[in-house]
């Protein structure tokens, strides 16, 4: 199994420019999405050709999810919050307020919005939230996780990365959909700092890691880790975040620079 990449949009003197994107997510059209360091929230045309901003939270935007009606959510660093924007809309409206580090929405096909507040790197203070699409929740799994991070449903389980961890956890959701049992899915080598997850269309899950800059594959069936793509000079892939899945195609954020990354290969092989 072997993946090559290439730069699928370069921000970096684009106007507007793509400035430092830690998100990313592709929209129903095949659109590409991703946030900017200054609350842009970007669509780039699905064959990369263009980019136009569609709006902004005036904050600091981190992970985006698409939701079941195609509306955008996107948690915003500086206003502890988590965003809504309609399809089709230009201004974004508050969704949740109050969430102290709101790292990464995942959204179910019933509506339904997990959120991740990521807590302390030094010590494990992180939580998940649950809200209805009303709005109305609060905590669902009280962790306390090793900074969580990026989140994948599949299944009866939601999926956590646990940034300085170096681990993959996964929480079993119960028929009420309350938060059950917690369980390591996969210990990183040490070092490796894990950002954000998705599910490939191989049933493997697929690591974003923020140091090294690498992307991991991990086997949910033995909880192997194996290196997908690796870039020792943090260029082509630096310091990648989060992933979106379009088909057979992976699409990566990166934090350290001004682009996204589309990465092919063979995750079906």
């Amino acid at each position: 199994m072997t993946a090559t990449g290439r730069v699928f949009f370069d921000g970096t003197t684009s106007r507007p420019q793509l400035d430092h994107p830690e998100c990313v997510a592709v929209a129903p059209d095949g659109a590409v999405w991703c946030g900017g360091e200054r609350g842009q929230i970007f669509r780039i045309e699905p064959d990369g050709s263009a980019m136009e901003q569609v709006a902004t939270t005036d904050g600091f935007v981190l992970g985006i999810a698409f939701g079941p009606q195609g509306e955008l959510y996107a948690c915003d660093l500086r206003h502890h919050a988590v965003f809504r924007l309609p399809a089709g809309a230009r201004e974004p409206e508050p969704f949740v307020t109050g969430i102290e580090t709101p790292n990464f929405p995942c959204v179910a096909p019933d509506g339904s919005v997990w959120v991740t507040d990521s807590g302390s790197a030094e010590e494990p203070t992180g939580t998940i939230h649950r809200y209805g699409p009303d709005g109305v929740g609060g905590v669902w799994a009280p962790g306390p996780f090793h900074f969580a991070n990026g989140l994948a449903l599949v299944g009866s389980e939601l999926f956590v990365v646990e940034t300085f961890a170096s681990r993959v956890s996964a929480v079993t959701i119960g028929p009420d959909g309350a938060a059950g049992a917690v369980r390591e899915v996969a210990r990183l080598a040490p070092g490796t700092l894990p950002d954000g997850i998705a599910l490939g269309p191989d049933g493997a899950l697929y690591v974003g890691c923020y140091e090294p800059s690498r992307v991991l594959r991990v086997d949910l069936a033995t909880g192997e880790a194996t290196t997908w793509l690796d870039d020792p000079t943090a260029h082509l892939l630096c310091h990648p975040t989060n992933l979106a899945w379009r088909g057979d195609q992976l699409f990566t954020a990166n934090l350290g620079r001004w682009h996204v990354t589309l990465v092919e290969g063979s995750p079906t092989a």
